[in-house]
């Protein structure tokens, strides 16, 4: 009974926090839940699709106010996922992010002759697909696309396009099946 009464709070409070964040401008559908100590940074370029879950610790890092990030419906994101946004980054519905998941759509410019700290950033955005799977601690990097029904191994590196229902590993990450 215990078990349920805790499982009912919890809800009411994940859900409670959802509220707050929309009443903070980020733009969300129905019967989202928001963990404790989710960061949402710049929450107008956020938008949230039903029933999408946020873990603890999560944190959306949109740096420019133009930014845009868009998670699908039925979407999870788990414990210390980071998304660092200067233009787009695009989830599909249904896909699960495995924890501590980072994923950006912007890189420093590297010319010798000047301060990396002085030279801005170059940004491709980043488009996950439905029903994809991105397993613990991968890296997703600018201007990957990652096809519907992909699945990314644990700690890989994503660094190019993934076709649809491909499964992905390694670094740099690399083809090893098909889902069937």
């Amino acid at each position: 009974m215990f078990s349920k009464l805790f499982s009912g709070t919890r809800l009411v409070t994940e859900r409670l926090r959802a509220h707050l964040l929309r009443l903070r401008g980020v733009n969300s559908d129905r019967k989202c839940m928001v963990g404790p100590r989710v960061r949402l940074d710049r929450p107008r370029t956020i938008q949230l699709g039903t029933r999408v879950t946020l873990e603890a610790d999560v944190w959306i890092k949109s740096v420019d106010d133009s930014a845009t990030v868009r998670v699908g419906d039925y979407s999870f994101l788990g414990r210390g996922v980071e998304m660092d946004v200067l233009e787009l980054i695009s989830i599909g519905a249904h896909a699960l992010i495995a924890p501590n998941v980072f994923i950006t759509d912007h890189n420093h410019n590297l010319a010798r002759a000047q301060l990396i700290d002085q030279q801005g950033c170059t940004s491709r955005p980043v488009v996950i697909g439905d029903d994809v799977w991105l397993g613990a601690g991968a890296v997703v990097l600018p201007g990957v696309t990652i096809g519907r029904g992909a699945v990314i191994g644990a700690g890989a590196v994503v660094t190019g396009n993934v076709p649809e229902y491909e499964i992905w590993v390694g670094v740099p990450a690399r083809p090893i099946g098909r889902r069937e």
